[in-house]
């Protein structure tokens, strides 16, 4: 196949991969905005697009980020393919903080106690996990399902962090919202020119090929 991998990656090549990529972040960055830039649409619908997609990584709805943010793209009559490049904004390195600050935000909004941890916050999310996938399992066994874990998840981390999260992803979001549109702007208007003066040098050319063709068919007769 054209688009084969000539040496398949492992598991643990995947898995570290997520988490850093072999470029850096820096330049997973920096490819993200690049694309941002040349998607050859309108740009307010570019940075509505931008707009989705950071604001659904402010949520603890992991897994669902592209299609939230597809949706919320598509309702804002945004760019889809730039909702789903901007849901970069979620990733390893951005995740925990936004993820402690929300879930404190939270709490103080719904008047919980406030002082969780980062590691509480990621053990609570790993033990919720565990308990839906043994009580998915048990659906087709004679085991017990247990909810306790996941309940407690929801009341004290899921539901803090989606309330939490609103706030600072609508805040941020509006924030790459107004930077895009004359980044997106000022991009397209330099390659607009830049495509002009390509065609006046072909033309240019094209019409001193005409001339010297012209010139010597003068010599020729002469």
């Amino acid at each position: 196949m054209v688009f084969k991998r000539r040496n398949r990656r492992s598991v643990l090549q995947v898995l570290r991969e997520l988490f850093w990529p072999r470029g850096g972040w820096a330049r997973a960055a920096t490819y993200v905005s690049h694309r941002l830039r040349r998607l050859p649409d309108d740009p307010h619908r570019i940075a509505r697009g931008v707009f989705a997609g950071v604001f659904v990584s402010f949520t603890p709805l992991f897994g669902f980020h592209w299609f939230l943010a597809a949706l919320i793209a598509w309702a804002s009559r945004g760019n889809i393919l730039a909702a789903l490049l901007a849901t970069f904004a979620g990733n390893p390195l951005t995740t925990p903080l936004v993820a402690w600050s929300s879930v404190e935000l939270g709490h103080w909004i719904l008047g919980y106690p406030a002082g969780i941890s980062l590691r509480e916050i990621g053990d609570a999310f790993g033990y919720a996990g565990a308990e839906l996938w043994a009580n998915a399992k048990a659906v087709f066994t004679a085991d017990i399902t247990h909810w306790y874990r996941l309940g407690n998840f929801i009341r004290t981390i899921f539901l803090p962090y989606l309330v939490g999260g609103i706030i600072p992803g609508l805040v941020v979001s509006l924030g790459f919202y107004y930077v895009t549109i004359p980044i997106v702007h000022g991009y397209q208007k330099l390659r607009e020119v830049k495509l002009k003066e390509r065609i006046e040098r072909v033309r240019a050319a094209k019409a001193r090929s005409e001339a010297e063709r012209a010139m010597q068919r003068k010599v020729d007769q002469t």
